[in-house]
């Protein structure tokens, strides 16, 4: 499938979701009819063509999956058939979907994934499903857990969304803080994913993080008193203006201290900085404020020697102390060695490897190991760092990630 047909599919994909949930009030059949319509335009448009009007395409044919899936479900179970608004869309299959909303699904879709009924693991998981696109096997690498673990638990999800008769409408607004906060959550992952691709042979996937920078200036706009959501739209931004330098002509990773720093966006960073300069006196900080901030420390320096990292050790503290994970944790022993040395940070590693488990956390394992490895050969220990980038491209199922950990391994050796 082309570039182009799968970040149409992506952009419509909540567009429709949220015709056929809004039309028949059954969020887990219209999310499997959904699934449906965008396979069959993949195999269709490739051949084909892009028709004229592709929303009203995939909303025509998800229609007609829909009407299938619900007839399934009444042979099944007729006992429980659905009453009201499913019953009145099905009386007459033949007659038109109406006409076709301009408005973007994508929010409302997001909240009603955060419903008060899920766990809020559970409404990360199918909200990264529904809406952001992702597969179950990457949604649970995010998760640090199994396909099948995840794809059941997405399942069951949406079986509570039915039972607790959730409905294709806003949040009461005595909810909506907490609902925001869970949907911020879903975007940060999102983009995650797509800065660093949990597998595959590209490094990024760039219609992933278009996709959540497009779904986090729309929360901007709908909440522009958040700090959080110009917080997590600043650190969007000031990641993804960097993307350009991540790679090299051979597609090969180029780590942030040899990157070419003419070649970051420079829009997109000051974009980003305006973001996250008009939000922080306020005192309201939170992480994506946080790290917002720490990626505003590293556009600031024209030059990697220039680099603040005492700041961002600080930064990064203070981040652990508000999201105690695996991740940050590791983070902040970067910056503490890239401040004070890496003997400091190999007994920062240790401490925290002793006391959280970072190199069994799979979250973090393989970087984990290639943070050692560095810190190592910085100290001079090249044989023992050689030996932990080989084991850190094992565990890595990127393959551009892999293919630099295997050749810094060759180079001490």
């Amino acid at each position: 499938m082309s570039a182009r047909i799968e970040h149409l599919l992506r952009a419509e994909a909540p567009q429709v979701l949220g015709a056929l949930v809004r039309r028949f009030g059954r969020f887990d059949v219209a999310e499997d009819a959904v699934q449906e319509a965008l396979l069959a335009a993949g195999r269709t448009w490739e051949a084909d063509g892009v028709p004229a009007d592709p929303r009203s395409w995939l909303i025509r044919v998800g229609y007609r999956r829909m009407v299938d899936l619900l007839r399934s479900d009444q042979a099944r179970h007729r006992r429980e058939l659905e009453a009201g608004v499913t019953d009145l869309a099905m009386a007459d299959p033949s007659r038109g979907t109406g006409p076709v909303s301009a408005v973007d699904d994508s929010l409302t879709l997001l909240l009603l994934c955060c419903h008060p009924a899920l766990s809020p693991s559970d409404q990360v998981a199918l909200t990264l499903r529904a809406v952001g696109g992702l597969t179950t096997a990457e949604i649970a690498h995010a998760h640090g857990t199994t396909e099948a673990t995840m794809g059941t638990r997405i399942s069951r999800a949406k079986q509570r969304l039915v039972r607790a008769g959730a409905r294709f409408t806003p949040p009461e607004e005595a909810d909506l803080p907490r609902r925001t906060a869970v949907v911020m959550k879903v975007l940060y992952l999102i983009f995650n994913e797509g800065y660093t691709a949990s597998a595959g042979a590209a490094l990024t996937r760039v219609d992933l993080t278009a996709e959540a920078i497009r779904l986090a200036r729309m929360l901007h706009a709908a909440r522009p008193e958040d700090a959080e959501a110009s917080g997590l739209l600043a650190l969007m931004l000031l990641t993804e203006a960097r993307r350009p330098a991540r790679t090299g002509r051979d597609e090969a990773l180029v780590p942030l201290h040899a990157q070419d720093r003419a070649r970051w966006d420079q829009a997109l960073a000051d974009e980003g900085v305006a973001l996250i300069d008009a939000v922080w006196p306020r005192r309201e900080h939170g992480p994506y404020q946080i790290q917002a901030a720490i990626a505003a420390v590293h556009t600031s320096a024209g030059e990697p020697e220039r680099t603040d990292w005492p700041q961002i050790a600080v930064l990064y503290l203070w981040l652990e102390r508000l999201t105690p994970t695996a991740p940050v944790r590791l983070s902040r022993v970067v910056a503490v060695a890239h401040a004070y040395g890496p003997a400091r940070g190999l007994a920062l590693l240790d401490d925290l490897n002793h006391r959280h488990g970072l190199e069994t956390d799979p979250l973090v394992r393989h970087r984990a190991r290639a943070v050692r490895a560095h810190l190592l050969r910085l100290t001079g220990a090249t044989s023992d760092a050689a030996s932990l980038y080989r084991e850190a491209a094992d565990l890595t199922a990127n393959e551009v990630e892999r293919r630099y950990l295997l050749e810094e391994a060759a180079r001490l050796t």
